[in-house]
């Protein structure tokens, strides 16, 4: 029941109240009362200002009365509560309305009630009588329940009185209220007439300023266009004077212009004049060159026949030399050596003379030169002074002391000329060196040669070169200057065109997969082949493995080791053919010494993609010789005792020697052995192994572009430098002594010049290899102080150095003594006791009495106690040392105290009784001080909230050279140090970092200190500030830990921002403010948080708004994910690796091939710039990561292999999340708040991502699975792995996916165990052609798997080369065929299965028959369609082929075949192209007609029905057939007229005339129409064209009928006309032609089309 009572009593009492004020101001009266003068103005607020003036119309008086704004807004308010109270009357009466129908159903109800409860007592008393007891009991708890409705509707009735009645009751008051202002309300309908006159007025006026407003604008345009039209006249005017001017121009500029063009035609057919004469003889003189170099060849072949016959000359008389001095039992190599020296020293003594006296010719020429030039200067001085004129230019002339002088520095400056047997010295000493010695001996045959060369040299046959004429030619000298560098383009291609055809004999590049290999192709095992310690005479061998490591099958061929090698080394190698990638073969290398020398080389080999050499080096045996240490310290030891060391002698070579130990040697004896080493010596076999060293062991750059890289040790070292200083290395050798054997004989030792330091006794003089000898030394003190003796081993073997070592040691002889003269206290502070024991000892035997003695400068600070005491024999005495070190030190020590080191060095005395030498020890301290200092002294942390701790960082560093204990005390509850709470122990001179920890209780400035104690209770303070702030709002968690969450998964985290800021009273509670600032606001207080920039954080809401008393709900998410440039970063270098681009080296490794270039000789250059920097194939490529999409295919590959090797990391945010007063949903989106930057709230998030537990084992870990294009209707699976790479087994649970989309999950798996992997199928099924795209989720308790489903569903199209539906084969002879072709063409993106289907050939072909045939059921369209049929069973028409599959874009042909049994026109049949056995795509219906004849005529009315007959219905009878006709056939034209007003347009029909081409051979290749009665057709108005002709095979003739009425036609009779056409071809046949006319009236015709 609603309750209708009157809620509105306030708005009724405020609208009455409104009204008595109006009422009271007398807004009621009638305006004579009211009499005010209104202003004659119009109102300037309410009007428009346009700033000019109009002319005023007149207005009537009544309508001058201005109404001010004042009694607008009085009107409006007086209309607003006078509607209120019509509002409130409404509501009213709506309310009594229906609580008076209230009232009525109520009373309705309890009527029905009483009656319910009358029938049922009535029932009651019934089942009493019949003593039904339970239905008594039902029926009286029945009337019970009516009872209680009746009650409550009872006092529902009531209550709903009482409304009614204070309702009723309220209605009067306001029905009593309105009358009182019926007055208000008739004058508040004047009051508005008056202000719509008023609003009409206004907008009159306004409406007249628009106008002129509109009229001066007009006017302004006017003004405008026809200044504009001035101004375009006078651009026209300008434009015709500057054509013509330029006219007038152009006619002179032309004029000049052809002139211009005259002379420079005549210069460059000058100029091409000259440069064909040029190039003329250029020419000549190529093909004079030519001519020469071909006349030269033969003189070039004979001198190289006669270097080759010099050279063999030479090596052998240098090999009988050399057998000839070998017999004699000499050194070879060195006289040969000296030889070459002799050699060198001639030469350049040759050298020298030659440039001598061209110099001095030179200098001769010059002063000659200078001579005649003063001869002229006087000759012209005497032409000048005769009266002849001359003209000098103004330029200072030298003197001629001047000229002298720089005629002699010139000459000094210039070059010495080169002979060209000097040139060719200069380049073999580059040379290694066998090479220069071999040009230096050479020189001894100069002579002979030239002899030869007079004796043998003839004649040349033509003069050419020879010719003394002959002047070579000299190009111009621009073109020797354009020539390039490293030859012209022509010399340059004939350079690589040689080099190629020179490597394609032998060498072959290995390309694999458009890779090109470099390197060297075999790897050895060993990579150095060694024999050391070899004997002379015994044979050695050694195993090595080749292994190829090029990338595909590789030859090895064995070219051979160094020609120096070749005496000594054998080698067996079986080539074993082709040896794929990987495959070792073996080589056995025997080595059979003759002579005791070191050997270096190389074995060379060669293969399919190039040589290379493996090192080899032999070592014989050598002694190697050391000693364990170069010096024995004795110590220090008491007169009369003995003591003995030894010293070991190691030979760490395989070849033994003896050896001599000689005593008392000085450096001075050293020098003078070395000085008596004889020149026999100097060149020993060290030396020739040094010179082999040098022979360079490269193989030729030309034979292939791979270079092996050697081992360091064949890497020669020869250079320039060294061929220049190989005179200098005897020299230098000479420092090295050796002792001979005889030096042994005469050497006698002296043992007795030794008393103190002596050699033991030596057990044996001979060191074995690899064995060691030890060398006893006895030192026996006879007189105190230091001894030193130098001892020296010489050796048996000259090769072995001397070695030298000394021993010292040092005697006392004093009674009493300090053990330990030098006490050292270590480091001691300032103001601190330090003691120490000083033990004395006495081996006298009788007491002494002591005294001990401080220096007077350190008295204050040193005290030594007892003074004085008393040591007992051959004992010991203890004094007490105590050191108290004052700030005074530095001062009062003076000497002994370095104030840089702080070390204090204090001398202390014994005095011994009777005894004049004191005994004097050293007492050792360095003194520091006990200073900690605290930077920076003073920490102001600004403000701080009470929600947050800041910290800072403080550095503790200890002045002391001694660890300290520190610890900061009166640390207050809001400050916290540590590590270790502001305690611990702080190193020498460490600088100890503290973290001060601040975290405010409340709002309010804190300024206090905290003080740092040491151990010694010395005290540092720290000064502390701050300022505490309390933030309106507060975070429930200001700190959030997310749990492990793997890579793509998400973890979220609720918070609450709170707003407890309720009352500004400070005494109850804590209050937001800034330290002791103004409270903030009580309010709603917004908040937002700032996220770092590509954070993976995401907060819900980031923004909002937060009431008092209220909190507001945040959902913080991590989600942790692979950033968009790493990704892109990923595929660049994928790109490069697939590319094969190679990063950049780094500078270390460019420095070091640097290094290994200069070690290189200059022949070997450019294969190792080959091999140190190999060639990429390809060209790197640089793509930006802009230009990557993140939708293709690669960057999903990329993603997924980042992802594989994801590392788990732990990151840290800190969001801050500024505050500030207000509700944002007020503000609008421009304008901004304030916030205080001291009421930052600031959240912390520790995000630790792991890597996912469950992943994607195939297709690469891609996560994107692309079913491509699948047909509609058509279904596409993809087997999916996942993999459980966690250590516990995991339940999965698998997403819904919409159950009306395509894809489908297949046997999806429920758990994985570790380690496992699953496979699972998602099918793919698109029912329409479009793109689909879904998430299928893999859900397990330690993360989700998201997998994104991608396919494409494409219409399978196919376009047929038909036009329309229907393909009419023609006419065909009976029993013979025709054939035609059509296209299928898939215009999709798959490859679709096709079948063509003939509906004759179909299983439902009778169903159609059944039917009723079209012409009984009076249908105008044809209905059938399988026409006739072959007699004979077999199809009518073929198609090939009858299935198959067309590719996409691709294009099927097809063949369809029309071959008929009998004649028929309705041959017919339906062709079905069906894709996929499911879809029909095309329906195409197929025509043909056969006949007998070869002749067909088409046209005309039908006749017939198109199925065929059983019986044959003759169409003419027999009386009417004539004689000559073999066959007569019908054919009806019908031609409908239609008569018009305007002229006549002609009915027309045609017929059409065939010959059908046939295989058949006929006499007649056309036929023959003619049409008979053309005059008679003529009279009736007929028009015939053509009514005779011929028609050839395959060719249709239209013959075209129309008429026209003739004047006497009567339109209400048809006209009806009967002809024959004739056709004559194999047969006769006879068409009989009836024409029938109606003619039809225009307006007939439009009703009917209505």
């Amino acid at each position: 029941m609603a309750d209708f009572r009157f809620q509105n009593k306030d708005e009724l009492t405020e609208t009455i109240s409104n009204l008595e004020e109006f009422k009271r101001d007398g807004f009621g009266e009638s305006p004579s009362k009211n009499k005010r003068k209104i202003p004659q103005k119009i109102d300037k607020i309410a009007s428009f200002d346009f700033g000019w003036k109009y002319k005023k119309k007149k207005v009537p008086s009544h309508r001058k009365k201005k109404m001010t704004y004042k009694d607008r807004v009085r009107t409006l308010r007086l209309r607003k509560t006078m509607s209120n109270l019509d509002k409130i009357h409404n509501e009213k009466k709506f309310f009594l309305m229906r609580t008076k129908e209230d009232l009525d159903a109520c009373l309705q109800r309890i009527e029905s009630i009483q009656k319910q409860k009358a029938q049922v007592e009535a029932e009651i008393q019934m089942e009493k009588e019949a003593h039904n007891s339970a239905a008594v009991f039902r029926l009286q708890a029945m009337h019970q329940r009516l009872c209680t409705e009746q009650e409550h509707e009872k006092d529902l009735e009531m209550e709903i009185a009482s409304i009614l009645k204070e309702n009723e009751k309220n209605m009067w008051h306001i029905e009593i209220e309105e009358g009182k202002f019926n007055t208000l309300r008739e004058n508040l309908k004047l009051e508005e007439a008056k202000l719509a006159q008023f609003l009409q007025r206004q907008a009159e006026e306004r409406l007249i300023q628009a106008k002129m407003a509109s009229l001066r604008i007009e006017r302004a345009k006017n003004f405008q266009l026809q200044k504009a039209m001035e101004r375009e006249k006078n651009y026209e005017l300008h434009r015709q004077k500057v054509i013509s001017d330029a006219k007038k121009n152009h006619k002179i500029a032309v004029q000049f212009l052809r002139r211009t063009l005259a002379k420079v035609h005549n210069k460059e057919l000058k100029e091409e004049m000259i440069s064909q004469d040029y190039m003329r003889r250029r020419m000549d003189a190529v093909i004079s060159l030519k001519n020469n170099i071909t006349m030269s060849r033969d003189s070039i072949q004979k001198l190289r026949a006669w270097d080759n016959a010099r050279n063999r000359m030479i090596m052998k008389k240098e090999e009988a030399d050399k057998d000839f001095i070998a017999a004699l039992g000499g050194d070879a190599l060195k006289h040969a050596l000296h030889d070459k020296q002799n050699l060198e020293l001639e030469i350049r003594r040759r050298l020298f003379e030659e440039d001598q006296k061209a110099r001095k010719c030179e200098i001769v020429a010059r002063l000659l030169k200078e001579e005649a030039y003063d001869e002229k200067l006087k000759q012209r001085q005497l032409d000048l002074e005769n009266g002849k004129r001359w003209i000098i230019k103004a330029k200072k002339l030298p003197s001629l002391k001047e000229k002298k002088w720089n005629n002699l520095m010139q000459i000094c400056k210039e070059p010495s000329p080169v002979l060209p047997r000097e040139k060719e010295n200069q380049k073999e000493s580059n040379a290694p060196e066998h090479n220069r010695s071999l040009s230096i001996t050479s020189n001894e045959y100069d002579n002979w040669n030239s002899n030869y060369e007079e004796e043998i040299l003839t004649e040349p046959e033509i003069l050419g070169l020879w010719a003394e004429k002959y002047k070579p030619y000299k190009l111009p000298k621009d073109e020797v200057e354009r020539k390039p560098v490293g030859g012209s383009k022509m010399e340059q291609d004939i350079l690589a065109n040689t080099l190629e055809k020179l490597r394609s004999s032998i060498i072959h590049k290995q390309v694999v997969s458009g890779r090109e290999f470099k390197g060297c192709p075999f790897y050895s095992k060993p990579a150095l082949i060694h024999f050391k310690n070899f004997d002379v005479g015994k044979t050695y061998k050694k195993k090595m493995t080749l292994i190829n490591a090029s990338f595909t099958i590789n030859y090895c061929k064995l070219v051979g080791v160094e020609d120096h090698l070749k005496d000594f080394i054998t080698i067996f190698f079986d080539p074993p053919g082709p040896m794929s990638a990987g495959i070792s073969c073996e080589v056995v290398i025997t080595f059979k010494p003759r002579i005791n020398k070191n050997l270096e080389g190389n074995i060379t080999f060669l293969a399919q993609s190039g040589s290379f050499s493996i090192p080899l080096k032999c070592t014989t045996k050598k002694c190697v010789l050391s000693l364990d240490k170069e010096l024995i310290d004795f110590g220090t030891y008491v007169v009369g005792e003995t003591v003995s060391r030894t010293i070991t002698l190691e030979n760490h070579g395989a070849l033994g020697t003896k050896f001599q130990v000689h005593t008392n040697v000085d450096k001075c004896d050293l020098d003078i052995r070395s000085s008596n080493i004889t020149e026999s010596t100097l060149y020993s076999m060290d030396d020739r192994i040094m010179e082999e060293k040098m022979i360079p062991s490269f193989l030729d750059t030309t034979q292939s572009e791979t270079y092996c890289p050697p081992s360091l040790d064949i890497i020669p070292s020869s250079s320039l430098k060294a061929s220049e200083n190989l005179s200098e290395e005897p020299k230098q050798e000479q420092n090295i002594s050796t002792i001979n054997e005889y030096a042994y004989e005469g050497t006698d030792i002296n043992y007795e010049d030794q008393t103190e330091i002596k050699l033991g006794e030596i057990t044996t003089n001979e060191i074995e290899p690899f064995g060691s000898v030890k060398i006893p030394i006895i030192f026996s003190p006879v007189i105190p102080g230091s001894s030193e003796a130098r001892f020296q081993l010489t050796f048996k073997n000259p090769d072995c150095p001397p070695l030298c070592f000394t021993a010292i040691g040092v005697a006392i002889i004093v009674p009493v003594w300090v053990p330990k003269p030098n006490v050292d206290l270590k480091i001691c502070m300032y103001d601190r006791l330090y003691q120490n024991a000083v033990v004395i000892q006495t081996r006298s035997k009788a007491a002494l009495r002591l005294k001990f003695e401080v220096c007077p400068e350190l008295q204050k600070h040193i005290e030594l106690l007892p003074e004085t005491g008393y040591i007992q024999a051959q004992s010991s005495f203890s004094v007490q040392l105590k050191f108290l070190p004052k700030l005074s030190l530095p001062e009062d020590a003076g000497q002994y105290f370095d104030p840089e080191t702080r070390v204090l060095e204090a001398p202390m005395t014994i005095r011994v009784a009777d005894q004049k030498r004191s005994v004097k020890f050293t007492v050792h301290a360095v003194v520091t001080t006990s200073d900690l200092e605290i930077e920076p002294k003073e920490l102001n942390f600004g403000y701080v909230t009470i929600y947050e701790a800041v910290y800072t960082s403080i550095t503790l560093t200890n002045k002391s050279l001694l660890p300290q204990e520190f610890g900061f005390i009166s640390v207050p509850k809001v400050l916290d140090i540590q590590p270790n709470d502001g305690f611990g122990v702080i190193r020498p001179l460490q600088a100890l970092l503290l973290d001060v920890i601040f975290k405010p209780i409340r709002a309010r400035e804190y300024d206090f200190q905290v003080k740092c104690i040491t151990e010694i209770n010395r005290e540092f303070p720290l000064s502390i500030k701050a300022i505490g702030v309390h933030p309106p709002l507060e975070l429930s968690h200001n700190r959030i830990q997310f749990k492990a969450t793997p890579l793509f998964d998400k973890s979220a985290v609720t918070l609450y921002v709170i707003n407890s800021h309720t009352n500004m009273n400070p005494l109850t509670h804590a209050v937001p403010r800034i330290g002791t600032g103004e409270i903030a606001p009580v309010g709603p207080t917004s908040f937002e948080f700032i996220l770092p920039e590509k954070a993976p954080i995401m907060i819900i809401p980031s923004v909002g708004t937060v009431w008092p008393g209220k909190k507001c709900m945040i959902e913080v998410i991590f989600k942790p994910e692979i950033s968009e440039t790493t990704i892109k970063t990923e595929v660049v270098k994928m790109r490069n690796r697939k590319l094969g681009v190679k990063l950049k080296p780094s500078k270390k490794d460019i420095s070091a091939k640097k290094g290994a270039l200069r070690m290189l000789s200059a022949a070997p250059i450019k294969a190792a710039v080959r091999w140190l920097k190999p060639r990429s194939p390809h060209k790197k490529e640089r793509r930006k990561p802009e230009k990557i999409k993140t939708d293709s295919e690669e960057y999903a590959i990329a993603k997924a292999t980042l992802s594989k090797g994801f590392q788990e990391h732990f990151k840290k945010y800190v969001i801050p999340c500024v505050v500030a007063s207000g509700d944002i949903k007020d503000k609008k989106e421009t304008e901004l708040m304030y916030f205080s930057p001291h009421n930052i709230l600031y959240l912390e998030l520790y995000c630790p991502a792991v890597n996912p537990s469950v992943i994607v084992a195939s297709d690469d870990g891609k996560t994107l699975f692309n079913f491509g294009d699948i047909a509609v209707g058509h279904r596409g699976i993809k087997r999916i792995t996942i993999q459980n790479v966690c250590s516990e087994r995991l339940d999965l649970q698998f997403s819904i996916l919409n159950p009306y989309g395509p894809f489908i999950v297949l046997c999806p798996c429920r758990s994985l165990q570790p380690n496992e992997s699953q496979d699972f199928s998602v099918s793919f099924s698109p029912r329409e052609s479009n793109m689909f795209l879904e998430n299928l989720e893999i859900i397990s308790k330690k993360g989700t798997l998201t997998l994104s489903m991608l396919g494409k569903g494409v219409a399978s199209t196919i376009t047929c080369s038909i036009e329309g539906d229907v393909l009419n084969m023609g006419y065909v002879i009976a029993k013979e065929s025709a054939t035609s072709t059509f296209k299928l063409q898939n215009s999709s993106t798959l490859p679709i299965k096709y079948s063509i289907v003939l509906d004759s050939l179909s299983l439902m072909r009778n169903k159609e028959h059944m039917q009723m045939p079209g012409f009984i059921a009076n249908e105008k369209r044809r209905n059938n369609i399988i026409g006739t049929q072959n007699y004979n069973g077999h199809c009518v028409f073929s198609v090939s082929p009858i299935d198959g599959i067309i590719e996409a874009g691709k294009t099927q042909d097809f063949t369809l075949t029309f071959s008929p049994d009998h004649e028929s026109l309705y041959y017919s049949d339906r062709m079905q192209v069906v894709l996929f056995n499911k879809r029909i795509s095309h329906q195409i219906l197929l025509k043909g007609a056969a006949r007998e004849h070869m002749m067909f005529v088409e046209g005309g009315d039908p006749l017939d029905v198109d199925v065929e007959s059983l019986a044959v219905i003759p169409l003419v009878p027999e009386e009417e057939k004539r004689e000559d006709t073999e066959e007569m056939k019908a054919l009806i034209l019908t031609f409908e007229y239609i008569q018009q007003d305007t002229a006549p347009t002609p009915a027309t029909r045609e017929l059409q005339v065939g010959c059908i081409r046939t295989t058949q051979p006929t006499q007649k290749k056309n036929i023959e129409f003619s049409m008979e009665n053309i005059q008679l057709l003529q009279q009736k108005g007929f028009t015939v064209e053509p009514y005779k002709g011929t028609v050839d095979r395959g060719q249709t003739k239209t013959i075209t009928v129309s008429w026209v009425p003739t004047a006497d036609f009567d339109p209400d009779k048809p006209l009806v006309l009967t002809t024959f056409l004739t056709l004559r071809g194999d047969v006769r046949e006879i068409y009989r032609i009836v024409f029938i006319v109606h003619v039809i009236s225009e307006s007939v015709l439009d009703d009917s089309l209505k």
